[in-house]
């Protein structure tokens, strides 16, 4: 039975690989194969092995497929965990209804790339996202890392909507669900906002790992969200700190210092985490971006 599933396994490789390569159709390809491998095994590198034979794919490295070709490709194959194909919901406008969260930012792209090849970060543990915006991140690592539980949190009314729509769309349960997959992570969503969020209220969470993306938009947020990773780590006098990265676009040097200085004044250790080269979703290549891991 190992041989036959690991030839079936070969097959479906191959199948995506030479669709790829040939530009196919989308439609073309094996996705009810993929759906039906995904729920009869428990391969959690199936994923990877097609994003090798696909957009990280020797020829498509030297010479990419369009920008929209992989981004439909990679939507679809993102959501592909729990079957359905579904789209994320967003806004057209960079700014609106008062909030930069209803679009997804280039960071938010980076650390989704930087978790589908960690996964081991977040696999059976608690995470809690700070600015979640449209999701995209939390999506990813819900499908790809196999959290024990992710809560998605923002302060924007509007953002918050179109989060739990967009959890929704992607065959997630929300809260309580009784009629939730036992496989799938348990999801929440939460208003948080960084200014008048409590110690008592961040303790309810029990985060292992914290993220963040794009949020070192202004020295306001700045301030703010090392305000909230200090109350954070006053939820942690008995048991252990959580694992925090946020994740950044260097648009502004002094943006970036300011956030260090703050993280040095609250006494909160940082470093670098090493680039990586899991290039899988469109975004502008010249672009700066980092990864901070924090120790609280």
């Amino acid at each position: 039975m190992a041989a036959e599933e690991s030839t079936g396994t070969e097959l479906l490789l191959r199948s995506f690989e030479r669709r790829f390569l040939a530009a196919r159709a989308l439609r073309s390809f094996p996705w009810q194969s993929l759906e039906a491998k995904l729920r009869d095994s428990s391969d959690s590198e199936l994923l990877r092995d097609i994003l090798q034979k696909t957009v990280k794919h020797p020829l498509c490295v030297k010479h990419p497929p369009s920008v929209k070709y992989a981004w439909c490709f990679l939507s679809g194959l993102i959501k592909k965990p729990s079957g359905g194909s579904v789209t994320l919901s967003e806004s057209t406008a960079i700014i609106s209804h008062g909030t930069t969260g209803l679009v997804t930012w280039d960071a938010a792209l980076y650390l989704a790339e930087w978790a589908i090849k960690n996964p081991a970060a977040f696999t059976h543990r608690t995470v809690l996202e700070l600015g979640s915006g449209a999701g995209l991140t939390g999506l990813a690592i819900c499908k790809m890392c196999h959290p024990r539980a992710y809560i998605f949190s923002d302060c924007h009314s509007q953002v918050l909507e179109q989060l739990r729509g967009n959890i929704l769309l992607n065959g997630l349960s929300l809260e309580a669900d009784i009629t939730a997959n036992s496989d799938s992570p348990r999801v929440t969503v939460a208003q948080l906002d960084w200014d008048v969020a409590t110690v008592p209220q961040l303790s309810a969470f029990q985060p292992d790992v914290v993220i963040a993306a794009d949020v070192l938009y202004c020295p306001e947020a700045i301030v703010s969200l090392v305000g909230v990773l200090q109350r954070l780590a006053a939820c942690c006098e008995h048991h252990r700190a959580p694992e925090v990265y946020v994740a950044f676009t260097v648009r502004n040097p002094e943006t970036c210092q300011l956030f260090t200085t703050e993280l040095g004044r609250a006494g909160i250790r940082w470093e670098v985490e090493p680039c990586h080269d899991q290039k899988l979703f469109p975004y502008e290549e010249h672009l700066e971006m980092a990864i901070l891991k924090l120790t609280l």
